[in-house]
């Protein structure tokens, strides 16, 4: 970034997304939701398609999801890079969650792909667009390709 208020957005911008680290470990849903543009449009790992902005900012859907976990819930964000313009910025990252689903007898690791478009509200950043995927395998079986490593 060439200059001051560059550097600034760039830093307020990696605050908002990797805000989400305390979140989930606090299991934290208004804070997660506080991140977001009122008409964000989300790409999720879960279905559907695109997730409607009404069900990304509905604290109690969040939270019936943390309840689906038990014990601590780990939330890691590798490499991240952002590039910030006046008012729009975009962002990617490698990130992983871990947890232990209700009644599992052990835990997950599951790494998967960010990509992030921000847009400015006012002096603040708010996630307007997020789209989470993991690849697959193409050798037919269309499985998940849930064992890479960065």
């Amino acid at each position: 970034m060439s200059n001051t208020v560059s550097r600034k957005d760039e830093e307020l911008i990696r605050e908002v997304i990797e805000d989400v680290k305390p979140a989930m470990r606090d299991r934290d849903a208004e804070r997660i939701i506080s991140r977001y543009a009122p008409d964000v449009v989300m790409y999720d790992l879960a279905p559907p398609l695109r997730r409607p902005a009404s069900e990304t900012l509905d604290p109690q859907r969040r939270r019936d999801w943390f309840a689906g976990f038990e014990g601590p819930i780990g939330y890691e964000i590798r490499d991240l890079d952002v590039t910030a313009g006046t008012d729009l910025a975009y962002a990617h990252s490698l990130n992983l969650l871990s947890a232990t689903p209700v009644g599992s007898p052990q835990g997950f690791e599951l790494w998967f792909r960010a990509t992030y478009c921000l847009r400015r509200d006012g002096d603040r950043w708010l996630i307007a667009h997020e789209h989470t995927s993991t690849p697959f395998y193409m050798d037919g079986s269309f499985r998940a390709a849930l064992d890479l490593r960065p």
